[in-house]
């Protein structure tokens, strides 16, 4: 039987808790997810990838179902390089939905055997953003409440 493998890409600058919801969650559902750390050309950085796969890590420390790997190029390519079967993607709004549509629409013309899968942001944590905490910290704002626990001390590299 074959296992059952889902990627999970994002920039993950820094790593959320709605991030780590959307793992926790997704984990009955898979036998691996792999956390793939990819490039956002759009997206202004913060953390460096080296920095970014560590702090992961250390989220999933404990979760040997979890697998973080930095990825370059396109998606799906990685999704075939791992044998994943299926994308993982997280939605907290409308916004979201029409984006990652357009994204998963052109996946399967790309790879028709990788299918995206999408869960909805858990009530509360829906506003949480990479974004937004990369803005917070910026400013000197408390953001321990915005992303996983194992996750702060290395935020501190950034400051």
């Amino acid at each position: 039987m074959m296992k059952k493998i889902a990627v999970f890409p994002g920039s993950f600058d820094p790593f959320t808790r709605a991030h780590e919801d959307l793992v926790l969650r997704a984990l009955p559902l898979f036998d691996e997810i792999v956390i793939a750390i990819g490039v956002n050309t759009s997206k202004q950085g913060l953390l460096p990838f080296e920095v970014r796969e560590e702090a992961i890590k250390a989220v999933f420390k404990d979760e040997a179902k979890v697998q973080v790997r930095r990825i370059q190029g396109l998606t799906v390519n990685f999704c075939r390089e791992v044998g994943a079967q299926f994308m993982l993607r997280g939605l907290r709004n409308g916004i979201d939905l029409e984006f990652e549509n357009a994204i998963a629409q052109n996946n399967l013309i790309l790879a028709p055997e990788v299918e995206s899968l999408f869960l909805l942001a858990r009530s509360g944590l829906g506003h949480i953003s990479s974004t937004i905490v990369r803005d917070i910290l910026r400013n000197g704002g408390d953001v321990s409440a915005l992303v996983p626990e194992a996750i702060l001390p290395f935020l501190k590299t950034a400051e």
